[in-house]
């Protein structure tokens, strides 16, 4: 369900969301993203509908402080991870 670039970006950031690590292995990564239903966006406004269909209150928020959300992931390759805690 993930490819590996999303994995290993959770994995290298997990600490972003949590006060310790849930993943040591790609594989324990992969089934933690898995079993929380994580969700995987191809740009900004994705992020923001999908917090706007979460019924995430954003009024006032910018770009920029809902792309440092704290179970918001920057892929790298302009896609985003988000982590439903």
């Amino acid at each position: 369900m993930f490819d590996e670039q999303v994995v290993q970006c959770f994995l290298e950031n997990q600490l972003q969301l949590y006060p310790e690590k849930v993943a040591e292995t790609y594989e324990e990564a992969e089934n933690f993203l898995e079993e929380c239903m994580a969700v995987v966006v191809d740009s900004v406004r994705e992020v923001w509908e999908f917090f706007e269909e979460e019924g995430v209150d954003m009024e006032d928020a910018d770009e920029e402080e809902i792309l440092e959300a704290q179970e918001v992931f920057a892929v790298g390759d302009g896609r985003y991870l988000i982590v439903d805690v």
